[in-house]
């Protein structure tokens, strides 16, 4: 999904944290100095598919006091993989059509790499405000390339009205009180026909997300010390192996496999799922539903406790090849302040980058899951933030998927995972 480059050297840290690389199919291995950004006018915002209803009311904001530095909204599909792989033939054909790129956060080396996005001037936005494993996901070799608009951490959602009515007095902890809960709750009239758990498992990024998310939670890593691959361990077969027996046992319904964050909510709010994991967008939605007082949120469960989820969120960018670059970076100080997190937090349930917003009491008294989110987002792994991303996350999709289906046992697909993992990191 990625040129190969002519020079790579690959590191994965211990914690998953970065896997990089030298030299792109551009030539040179990133910008080594800030460009000047110059040019004002009109610009485009480049984005996944708004499926909460607020980007567009903020924009308007922004074109109505800068009419002639009126930005687009181009959104594209809510598949992560086919964002990515649309913005990268953006990038590829040098075309300006794209202006300010919303990334995914594991896109940034990538993207830094190839020098499809421009260095920042680091003084111009407020890093120091925000959480520190979020502002490491805007870094490629210590430059900042994008700016935080948003994190994300995988969440817990449950019927807490169906729980309480079942005798269970506190949110699962583990997967086993998780299972057992939903017994108990799969007892009452009124739960009949429902499902126990789903996440996100269709082969794309998602998949991704859900299968670190698991190997993580039982005491798996992606990586050692030395920041070799480290997949094919008990640890990790232990997470994976929970996700294979509870399509087995039909804990996660069979359907489950073809979902995405959107079909999982939809499925939760229908009253078909107990327990859901999803990200902090949904709450808002769930609370305009027919669901709403009846749900609430709890980290993520792992094997022998609280599992931990992986980083998620957001980064804006400039492609290098865009027109009104002055424009383009006024645009995203606008779009990263404080004040307009805040109100994506309120109006989309989006997690916002500044620390100060977690600990907000009038917000908290507002959004209960505040507490909980932040635990999330500072527990939070991240995925690897590769060069050759689009590599690394296939063969996890491709081997999760096997196992998740049958096509190969967990030990097996995680050991061909391994043997991906280490060629890809070879070259």
């Amino acid at each position: 999904m990625t040129n190969k480059t002519t020079t790579r050297a690959a590191a994965l840290a211990a914690t998953g944290l970065l896997l990089s690389a030298c030299g792109s199919s551009g030539g040179g291995s990133g910008q080594a100095g800030t460009p000047s950004f110059e040019g004002r006018g009109p610009i485009t915002y480049v984005a996944g598919k708004d499926t909460t209803g607020t980007v567009q009311p903020m924009l308007d904001r922004w074109n109505k006091a800068h009419p002639k530095e009126k930005v687009t909204f181009i959104q594209l599909p809510t598949d992560a993989d086919a964002q990515r792989q649309q913005m990268i033939q953006n990038a590829e054909t040098k075309s300006d059509a794209y202006t300010v790129l919303s990334l995914d956060v594991v896109w940034t080396s990538e993207f830094a790499a190839h020098q499809w996005i421009d260095k920042l001037p680091e003084k111009r936005f407020p890093m120091g405000k925000m959480l520190k494993p979020v502002v490491e996901t805007s870094k490629y070799r210590g430059g900042l390339y994008a700016v935080p608009s948003s994190s994300d951490g995988g969440m817990l959602y449950y019927r807490s009205d169906l729980l309480k009515k079942a005798g269970v007095a506190q949110p699962p902890a583990t997967w086993g009180e998780m299972t057992d809960a939903c017994a108990k709750v799969k007892k009452l009239p009124e739960a009949k026909g429902m499902s126990c758990y789903a996440g996100q498992f269709q082969k794309y990024e998602g998949l991704t997300v859900n299968f670190a998310e698991a190997v993580h939670s039982a005491g798996g890593r992606v990586t050692d010390a030395n920041g070799r691959p480290d997949v094919d361990t008990p640890e990790a077969k232990k997470g994976l192996d929970f996700l294979v027996k509870s399509f087995k046992d039909r804990t996660i319904p069979k359907e489950a496999i073809t979902y995405q964050e959107e079909d999982g909510r939809q499925a939760f709010q229908s009253g078909k799922l107990v327990f859901l994991r999803n990200w902090p967008y949904m709450y808002s939605l769930a609370q305009k539903s027919g669901i709403k007082g009846k749900f609430a949120v709890a980290p993520l469960p792992g094997l022998n406790g609280p599992g931990s989820s992986s980083l998620g969120g957001h980064n804006m960018a400039v492609s290098s090849s865009a027109k009104n670059k002055a424009t383009a970076l006024d645009f995203i100080e606008f779009m990263t302040s404080e004040e307009n997190t805040a109100t994506f937090l309120r109006d989309a349930s989006l997690a916002p980058p500044y620390a100060a917003l977690y600990d907000d009491k009038s917000l908290i008294k507002q959004y209960p899951y505040l507490p909980v989110l932040k635990e999330s987002v500072l527990r939070a792994v991240p995925r690897p933030r590769v060069v050759q991303y689009g590599d690394v996350t296939s063969a996890v999709q491709q081997e999760a998927y096997a196992a998740l289906t049958g096509e190969k046992s967990s030990a097996q697909a995680l050991k061909d995972l391994q043997k991906a993992l280490r060629k890809t990191a070879a070259e």
